[in-house]
């Protein structure tokens, strides 16, 4: 091989989820055993769960093989049983200790201190991340599958949907919208922008059931005058953040959904999910609350 010739290979590809698109990444540092506390938090349940227990079978093998590099450093082990060694290790990494296996040799005192210090050490991480899952802040919020243009007060709007699937109460909760779209420069240079949409009613004091987000399409608005091809020529994508603060727990919430022109319905209106029982009690019908029907 040539002395400054560099052996490449091909750089490993990554899946990356943007709103509601995939985009694939070349060349990023996943930075596994750097970041393990980031993927430890976002994998789902049954991956902690299945990744934390092949841990402690490794672990405990490890040690049983330690331990059966020793002669006879177990008490009441058969000659040569890697399995006796290897329940003496979970015992002993678990700091149960039934009294039936002990160490009798200085080795396996040594091994056997080393694996408790461990074990007490993988009890306290496990611990942690277990109570950081479970405490860590969530919104219960859906957002309508599609959004509609339609006139309000004679004018173009952009309107979605919102709700609270807890029913509880979400204070001072904000909205946020992004349209993001290709741009090419004068020199030819394609990047992404970002612009933000004017809302009627950017925040609320109090969130609790529905809440219908509204942008008023004028000549001021980046969607004036934009045609749905134009749309996916310039892969358009608007992007809902909403904002709050939890009155249960008391923490801040976010939540987001995104909107492609697909998403996108003209000429429509959201069915109306308000109604009064007949006793005079209002009635949120949120069985309804993603069907649109045509003006």
């Amino acid at each position: 091989m040539h002395p400054f010739r560099r052996d490449t290979k091909s750089p490993r590809s990554n899946i990356v989820r943007i709103g509601n698109r995939e985009i694939i990444t070349r060349g990023l540092n996943s930075g596994f055993w750097t970041d393990l506390y980031h993927r430890s938090m976002s994998v789902s349940w049954p991956v902690f769960f299945a990744s934390a227990g092949l841990v402690f079978v490794a672990l405990n093998g490890i040690f049983a093989l330690v331990f059966f590099l020793g002669h006879e450093p177990i008490a009441n082990v058969r000659t040569g049983s890697f399995m006796d060694l290897f329940f003496f290790s979970i015992e002993t990494l678990a700091t149960v200790g039934y009294g039936d296996m002990h160490p009798q040799t200085h080795f396996g005192h040594a091994v056997a201190t080393v694996e408790i210090f461990t074990g007490m050490s993988l009890l306290a991480v496990m611990t942690g991340l277990i109570f950081a899952r479970f405490s860590r802040p969530f919104a219960r919020v859906i957002f309508s599958k599609v959004a509609v243009i339609a006139p309000f007060d004679g004018v173009p709007t952009l309107m979605f949907r919102t709700a609270n699937q807890r029913g509880n109460q979400v204070l001072d909760a904000s909205m946020t919208l992004t349209l993001a779209r290709q741009h090419v420069s004068r020199e030819g240079i394609v990047m992404r922008r970002f612009e933000e949409l004017k809302l009627v009613r950017p925040r609320t004091s109090l969130f609790s059931l529905s809440w219908t987000i509204m942008h008023v399409i004028d000549e001021s608005s980046p969607l004036f005058g934009i045609p749905y091809e134009e749309m996916i020529d310039k892969q358009m994508e608007i992007v809902a953040l909403l904002s709050g603060s939890d009155a249960t727990m008391a923490e801040t919430i976010y939540a987001r959904y995104a909107y492609g022109p697909d998403d996108i319905i003209r000429d429509h209106r959201f069915v109306d999910v308000l109604s009064l029982t007949p006793r005079g009690q209002r009635l949120v019908d949120l069985t309804r609350f993603h069907d649109t029907c045509p003006i």
